[in-house]
């Protein structure tokens, strides 16, 4: 069974998905990485070139995949959860619902995501929207929300797995 990282850009998939499988003994990927792989272009170029839904194809045919699979940690895109097909995919697995204050989500995305803007609104205004309608398809998925603006990387890791390990 796959372990999912899901939430919104700056919670930490990324940066929490190796020291989670290195703690399971896992294999990761990151499922943006490998869409960027395969499409040869960047995230922002995905969606300047071709658009989102063109992204979100992308993404969806790239989680079927994996989900076909089982055994990884898995770091996913902000609005994996937007697709109801995702959704059911995701929750064939344990998803891991990563989030933080959105003040810390702003600081951190403005330290360099390298991702695209969402929406036409300055950064504060495009979390707080953005978070407002994915909150509730992120718990629909989720088993287990860490809020990873109060816990150091290593911690959240280990309540991940303290949590992956009951019955």
């Amino acid at each position: 069974m796959n372990v999912y990282l899901i939430g919104y850009r700056g919670a930490g998939k990324t940066t929490l998905a190796p020291l989670l499988a290195a703690r399971l003994g896992r294999p990761w990927i990151d499922l943006d990485d490998e869409v960027v792989r395969r499409a040869g272009r960047s995230v922002a170029a995905i969606f300047a070139e071709s658009g989102e839904a063109a992204f979100r194809d992308m993404e969806t045919a790239e989680l079927a995949e994996v989900a076909a699979t089982g055994g990884k940690v898995v770091s996913t895109g902000g609005g994996i959860v937007l697709r109801p097909e995702n959704r059911k995919l995701l929750k064939q697995g344990k998803a891991v619902w990563l989030h933080a204050p959105e003040e810390t989500l702003v600081a951190r995305i403005e330290r360099g995501s390298g991702r695209p803007p969402l929406t036409d609104l300055e950064l504060d205004a495009e979390v707080a929207t953005t978070l407002a309608a994915r909150r509730p398809l992120y718990r629909e998925v989720a088993g287990l929300e860490i809020d990873t603006g109060a816990l150091a990387p290593a911690e959240a890791a280990e309540r991940i797995a303290l949590w992956l390990s009951r019955p």
